[in-house]
């Protein structure tokens, strides 16, 4: 079963910036969004601060951050930066 999904508005404005700065990796993340609401506990759960949400790797240097909301079979996209930055 296919989740639903909510964006926060941080991510939001990243995303309107890449879409005008880098339209390639805007790309790739909404693909990779699409990927991950069909499965979104394949990917790496965090710890510490972090714990509670999962992480995917865009381009390498990039990482997606995102919760799972399991009882209303939801994912929230939280945040898209640098890994450095992120973590």
């Amino acid at each position: 079963m296919r989740y639903s999904y909510e964006v926060s508005k941080r991510l939001e404005r990243e995303l309107d910036k890449l879409q005008k700065k880098n339209k390639k990796r805007f790309e790739i993340i909404l693909k990779k969004m699409s990927e991950i609401l069909d499965d979104p506990h394949h990917y790496k759960p965090l710890q510490y601060e972090m714990k509670g949400l999962r992480r995917v790797h865009i381009d390498k240097s990039f990482v997606l951050v995102f919760e799972i909301i399991e009882a209303e079979k939801k994912v929230i996209f939280i945040d898209f930066d640098h890994h450095d930055n992120i973590y």
